[in-house]
């Protein structure tokens, strides 16, 4: 063989190996499908739309998907049935499931909002607000046992009304309903969450007079849960999840009020730009936005008295049985901004 042959034919053995060594050495990135099951879609949960749109699941190797299952009730029969793996929704929900004695508890691991997010909207607009006088009026609230409801009975409860017996209270209106009754004329006070109280005010049909999350105090209002099995079974799954929730929570809290509109739009492409802004500025001025995942002992114990207050709780639940907050404090300790 000459000397071209030879040198033509060793240059071809070594480009053979050097693809079949890229071939080798390159390697899909694994991503593991997480099904998240949200209550509702609210820009309460701002840092959950965050972390999605800045891509914090992905970079985690989190392959998300968001289903929205409207009411406490129905996103826990998802969970509960394995429809989703976890259940972004109130922790009053993981206390009636052991109220039930279920086998396999469902955990809270990791807070998103940690107060309430309701305003007390009126038809007429006042300098000053005189608690008493909603005594006698007709109040459109929430849906019983919900924390909403619950936390909005603690507040009236807090200035010496009896929601019971000193409004006309109306409960049995369909959540997705109560804007459209108020906005047709029924009721003089209502009890709304944004962006709904923000869209009534600039419809000139009512106004913001408080905000039952600054009444009511912290609390593990919005927590994201899964059963414990699930837990169990996915440790670092679950770790991973609450690493792109606590980076999404210190991108929030460091960012402008434009920036996270900007971010979370995505998700409220219905609803116009200034409200949105409005909202975000509303619920991150107040420390709606929990800035990390952890369930502190003293938010459930004030969770059980708002509870214990609206009569929907049998028994004290201890925090340590339904709180697990070793991912929270990992990620606490090892996610930096």
């Amino acid at each position: 063989m000459n000397n071209r042959k030879r040198w033509g034919f060793t240059l071809s053995v070594v480009l053979l190996l050097s693809l079949i060594a890229s071939a080798c050495g390159t390697k899909t990135e694994e991503t593991t499908k997480v099904r998240i099951g949200e209550v509702t879609r609210s820009l309460f949960y701002a840092p959950q739309y965050v972390a999605l749109s800045q891509g914090f699941f992905k970079e985690e190797g989190l392959d998300v998907e968001l289903t929205t299952t409207p009411g406490g009730d129905k996103t826990m029969t998802a969970l509960l049935s394995n429809a989703i793996d976890v259940a972004l929704v109130g922790s009053e929900t993981s206390i009636y499931v052991s109220q039930q004695g279920s086998d396999d508890p469902v955990i809270n691991f990791a807070q998103l909002t940690q107060t309430d997010g309701t305003f007390l909207v009126a038809r007429t607009k006042v300098d000053k607000l005189d608690w008493n006088a909603l005594k006698g009026k007709v109040f459109l609230g929430q849906r019983k046992g919900g924390m909403p409801q619950m936390a909005g009975e603690f507040t009236l409860k807090k200035h010496n009304i009896d929601p019971q017996k000193d409004l006309q209270l109306i409960q049995n209106i369909d959540f997705a309903n109560i804007v459209s009754a108020y906005a047709s004329g029924t009721g003089e006070y209502v009890q709304l969450f944004e962006p709904q109280a923000s869209i009534i005010e600039k419809e000139g049909k009512g106004y913001v007079l408080a905000s039952f999350g600054v009444e009511s105090g912290q609390l593990p209002y919005t927590v994201f849960m899964s059963k414990q099995s699930f837990i169990k079974a996915n440790p670092a799954t679950i770790q991973k999840f609450t690493n792109a929730v606590q980076r999404a929570q210190l991108w929030v809290a460091a960012k402008s009020v434009d920036e996270i509109t900007e971010a979370v739009l995505p998700y409220f492409k219905d609803i116009d730009v200034a409200i949105v802004k409005s909202v975000v500025k509303r619920y991150k001025d107040q420390g709606s936005f929990a800035t990390d995942g952890i369930v502190d002992e003293k938010e459930w114990n004030n969770l059980l008295d708002v509870m214990t207050s609206a009569g929907e709780l049998k028994e004290k639940v201890a925090w340590s049985k339904l709180v697990n907050n070793s991912f929270a404090e990992k990620a606490k300790s090892t996610v930096k901004k």
